[in-house]
């Protein structure tokens, strides 16, 4: 019997059957046996691929035995190491979290399908309304609107008008955060409760989660086309179990159909009260990301005349808090590689994400594994794609955009990552492949107007998304 569910995790750890049986010093003939249920590997060779799969010994046994009905003993890598660190964190005695988590498995399990089905079910516009009941309003800020087709497309990302319509190029003479010169403290309390439930259902979807270094912003200027500021460095798990817990708390309560206001939301209470919290990063933790509508220029041919191709993903389930949403790609983390200074610039993360999430550098991916070379993007390490767009005057990064995200308190930087040159599609279309943390990719013609409007409209935009890309829009259009 074909082994499905092992072909699927190798394919949701980021493998193809070649790079997994490279890692494991086996042929892919091997792997292939494997997944087609011929062989199964043999005893020395599981306790590796349980650490390559992110599964448990258990897990990995009902993989390949079939024993899918057994629960597992010990809890997966990921899950064990957040809970070693909330340890920590919270000054308990080590295994603390780690039996409290799996004590409260069995009832996340049990309760998870229905309370994803009851988040699913809460609209991008009622969020922005509940965080409007919550925050009011500001004469100096607003909700971002998109407008397509006659439509107001509401979002929760704070902004203000100097903050749009930017068009500023992302180099060496704009691109100005910088690392500041002193560490700071966390301002982020994990409340115990709220971050062992988090981590049960981390376990029980096996989504992943890895404390890599995060950028938190500290202070943010952007005027005269230059875009300043400075960040420092955060672990992800300080942020994963702290404000990126106020989405799903904010979504249980709109699913239950309960009045939204100041004190009626503990953790928001407690992380993000009021609009002045929400604008003074230096006051909490402010992590947040960079994200680029890509838009590569096709010359007439088959297709019919010339035009842009746009890319949007739909992300996968295994990505925490954007299951199933559309947004556009590439989308990630403002984040350091090795050099945290260096990696500072946002331009340094949009060309990481691009050679990750578009041209499949599975090794700059840390979810994966921990990186390992000195210099991930030095030029003799990049995709033949990167090389080309870096080689040539056809390549453009711009910053379209700046806000807060309502959500969890994230700053936004949405950005234009526009391929001008006419020869990339030709050469390079087929390397274009969305990695693990897409469900799906799509592409839509820039002359198709109407459809342009109705990707748009869809329901399923998370909302810096739908920032990003009515922005990027906007300035590919003028």
């Amino acid at each position: 019997m074909r082994r499905a569910e092992l072909a699927t995790a190798r394919k949701a750890a980021g493998y193809t059957q070649e790079s997994l049986a490279a890692a494991l010093n086996v042929d892919r003939s091997t792997v292939i046996r494997w997944e087609a249920g011929d062989y199964s590997p043999l005893p020395y060779l599981r306790p590796k691929l349980a650490r390559l799969l992110r599964q448990t010994p258990e897990q990995l046994r009902a993989l390949i035995d079939g024993d899918a009905g057994s629960t597992p003993d010990t809890l997966s890598p990921d899950v064990e190491a957040a809970c070693t660190w909330l340890d920590e964190r919270l000054n308990w005695e080590p295994g603390t979290s780690a039996r409290r988590v799996t004590a409260r498995l069995p009832k996340t399990r049990r309760e998870l399908t229905t309370r994803q089905a009851r988040r699913a079910r809460v609209s991008r516009s009622d969020v922005v309304a509940a965080l409007r009941a919550y925050y009011g309003t500001d004469p100096d800020y607003s909700l971002y609107t998109a407008h397509f087709g006659g439509q107001a497309l509401e979002t929760s990302i704070l902004t203000r008008p100097d903050w749009l319509d930017l068009n500023i190029p992302l180099d060496e003479t704009t691109d100005g955060l910088t690392l500041a010169p002193t560490a700071s403290k966390p301002t982020a309390e994990p409340v115990p409760e709220a971050a062992l439930e988090r981590l049960a259902e981390v376990e029980a979807v096996g989504v992943r989660l890895t404390n890599e270094q995060t950028y938190r912003l500290l202070d943010v200027d952007i005027r005269d086309g230059l875009i300043r500021g400075t960040v420092d460095v955060t672990p992800f798990l300080e942020y994963a179990l702290t404000l990126d817990l106020l989405e799903s708390e904010l979504l249980d309560a709109l699913a239950a159909g309960k009045p939204i206001k100041p004190g009626s939301l503990p953790l928001r209470d407690r992380y993000l009260p009021s609009l002045a919290s929400v604008v003074n990063p230096a006051s909490r933790l402010c992590a947040g990301g960079v994200l680029a509508l890509c838009a590569i220029a096709r010359p007439a041919g088959q297709h019919g005349q010339a035009d842009c191709l746009l890319l949007v993903q739909e992300r996968s389930q295994l990505v925490v808090n954007a299951a199933r949403q559309l947004t556009v790609i590439p989308k990630g983390f403002h984040q350091p590689m090795t050099d945290l200074h260096a990696d500072a610039s946002l331009r340094s993360t949009l060309l990481r994400e691009l050679e990750e999430e578009l041209f499949g550098r599975a090794d700059l991916d840390n979810t994966v594994s921990a990186p390992r070379a000195a210099l991930p993007m030095h030029l003799g390490r990049l995709s033949e794609p990167m090389k080309s767009l870096l080689s040539r005057n056809g390549f453009r990064l711009r910053c379209t955009g700046f806000g807060f995200n309502l959500v969890s308190g994230n700053y936004e930087f949405s950005c234009l990552a526009g391929i001008d040159d006419d020869d990339f599609w030709s050469k390079f279309g087929g390397h274009i492949e969305a990695n693990w943390e897409a469900r799906g990719l799509r592409s839509f013609p820039s002359r198709y107007t109407e459809s342009l409007i109705r990707l748009a409209l869809a329901s399923m935009w998370n909302n810096e998304g739908l920032f990003t890309f009515s922005r990027g829009l906007s300035r590919l259009n003028s």
